[in-house]
């Protein structure tokens, strides 16, 4: 069966950015829901977890047709929340190297990079995610996504993320996204995001 990630850092180190409370109720309800129901309809489908969790997209047409998309759906709430760990961190790195170069040109700054996104994610409409991804041609762009949709289901790469569900806030700064905008730019680690885009751009 899939499992959740260990996470590199405990619920109360983001404190007080995120609380510790919310930490915990995001990861040890919501995303174990998720990962609970995807691992109850891939044993309906007598899967053997052959594949990442990233390459299941790619072999939706396996599974039963009536099942794919809550498969999809399900796994879309790991991938995001996957995701969403990998860009927080109470000791966050900056872009580094190509990434770095190809920020500081698309968006003039590091800074300027971070309003853009938020711009994008207070512009979101009901439950989703604002990502940095990759496109098809090489290019960054800032997108979001409604619900648990996945940028890889639009041949997008994706690199960093902000969860803009309201578990991922609510208890904190209450309806206040631009407050959760702005603790969230505080821990944003692109530490993934480094790793990724700088091994794809030699």
């Amino acid at each position: 069966m899939y499992q959740l990630p260990i996470l590199p850092y405990l619920f109360q180190d983001l404190e007080p950015f995120i609380d510790t409370h919310t930490m915990g109720l995001h990861y040890h309800k919501h995303e174990q829901n998720y990962l609970n129901k995807l691992n109850e309809l891939l044993r309906k489908n007598r899967y053997d977890y052959r594949y990442l969790l990233e390459e299941l997209i790619y072999h939706i047409d396996e599974f039963l047709k009536a099942d794919q998309e809550d498969i999809l759906y399900n796994l879309g709430g790991v991938l995001n929340h996957n995701l969403y760990w990998k860009s927080i961190h109470p000791k966050p790195q900056q872009p580094i190297d190509k990434l770095k170069e190809e920020l500081d040109k698309k968006y003039g700054s590091l800074d300027q990079f971070m309003e853009e996104m938020k711009k994008m994610a207070l512009q979101l409409k009901g439950s989703g995610y604002t990502f940095l991804v990759i496109q098809e041609d090489g290019e960054l762009d800032i997108v979001n996504t409604s619900n648990q949709d996945t940028p890889l289901l639009h041949g997008k790469i994706p690199l960093l993320n902000i969860d803009m569900w309201e578990h991922a806030y609510y208890l904190n700064v209450q309806n206040n996204k631009e407050n959760y905008f702005n603790n969230f730019k505080q821990i944003v680690d692109f530490t993934n995001a480094n790793k990724i885009y700088n091994s794809i751009m030699k």
